[in-house]
């Protein structure tokens, strides 16, 4: 006999369902009403990989609201997301609402489906990921380069050193030294911000070495491609004169393949609208927090739990704003004010 058998009462029927069904009607209805009703005309698409699903997300770029969302029981392919942009348009249509631009990541799945949905809005693509992948090719570059400085290293002959052997010697320990310090400050030639001090170290370890020199100065030459302060159309041209420059070195030229994607031009979008955010953190956030909520799920994935999952975090984000002003409201309500002086339960004084 069990202790819910003894109970006269009858079992509660609070938590006793899933309110995943219910989240997703609300979800259709009454969250994107109120996610709408503030859109800013900017947003942010990626795609999420959960076990064999997949899910897309919609988000606004500047509320950093979830807008909508569809889980596929496969990988996305280009009519996947025309489908998923055309549902989307016709919810902006039926509320008379105009896109102003659309961030994504590096991904080829958008471009064409973004090309036939919206055709004329802008399409930025992520800065983040495009100066990442950049900076990859940068570190890489780095690599080799010391990669064959430990190839030219005299092989030292067994025996008894003479003297040119000790000078020879002498000369390997500087440049293993010299390889160890490009290691250890690899991150002086892709870092945005350098103090006086990195400058100088920079220098010091680039002795002599011209290559390494101008790695650092085309990472500069990149970080202001993306200075909001011009246009794109000047930040073409100079992205035209750094290809020409690193096209002269033919070694480095073919690390730096990635500054001749068309991705590079695409991230360039955002100086000519003030307004239009150049990186997709909005939608990469709100991923983050579904991965964080799934490692402490451990029942099977399945289509229809994804779904209710994901409907129910865009409700937690709709009573976000209520949830934070009840929060406050107790928080006011619980703390001793200066005149009220707390005695045992028993008695209570007023100062006046």
């Amino acid at each position: 006999m069990t202790i819910a058998s003894l109970s006269p009462l009858q079992r509660s029927r609070t938590g006793s369902r899933q309110r995943g069904k219910k989240g997703r009607r609300q979800v259709e209805g009454e969250y994107l009403d109120d996610a709408l009703a503030a859109f800013s005309g900017y947003i942010a698409i990626d795609e999420l990989y959960d076990g064999p699903f997949c899910v897309l997300s919609i988000v606004d770029n500047r509320t950093y609201r979830r807008l909508t969302y569809r889980v596929l029981d496969h990988s996305p392919k280009a009519d996947d997301i025309a489908c998923f942009l055309t549902a989307f348009k016709k919810q902006l249509d039926q509320r008379r609402l105009t896109l102003k631009g659309v961030t994504t990541d590096g991904s080829n799945l958008y471009p064409g489906p973004l090309a036939l949905v919206f055709n004329g809005v802008p399409h930025q693509v992520c800065s983040f990921h495009v100066i990442k992948e950049l900076t990859l090719s940068v570190l890489r570059a780095l690599a080799g380069f010391r990669k064959r400085m430990k190839a030219k290293l005299p092989r030292r002959t067994r025996g008894r050193p003479g003297m040119d052997q000790r000078v020879q010697g002498r000369r390997i320990r500087q440049e293993k030294q010299r390889m160890n310090e490009l290691f250890e400050n690899r991150y002086l030639f892709v870092t945005h911000h350098l103090t006086a001090e990195d400058r100088q170290t920079l220098r010091r370890i680039t002795h002599d070495l011209p290559e390494l020199r101008l790695l650092r100065q085309i990472m500069d030459q990149v970080y202001e491609l993306f200075d909001r302060q011009c246009r794109s159309e000047t930040a073409l041209e100079k992205l035209a004169l750094l290809r020409k420059e690193v096209k002269d070195f033919k070694e480095i030229g073919r690390t730096l393949a990635k500054l001749y994607s068309l991705n590079l031009e695409k991230a360039l979008t955002f100086l000519d609208d003030s307004l239009l955010p150049c990186t997709s953190n909005a939608v990469e956030r709100g991923n983050r927090r579904h991965r964080k909520m799934q490692k402490t799920v451990y029942r099977v994935r399945t289509l229809a739990r994804l779904e209710q999952r994901m409907a129910l975090d865009l409700l937690r984000e709709m009573h976000a704003n209520g949830r934070s002003r009840a929060s406050g409201t107790l928080h006011k309500a619980r703390t001793p004010t200066r005149f009220n002086v707390l005695l045992p339960a028993s008695k209570s004084v007023t100062v006046l």
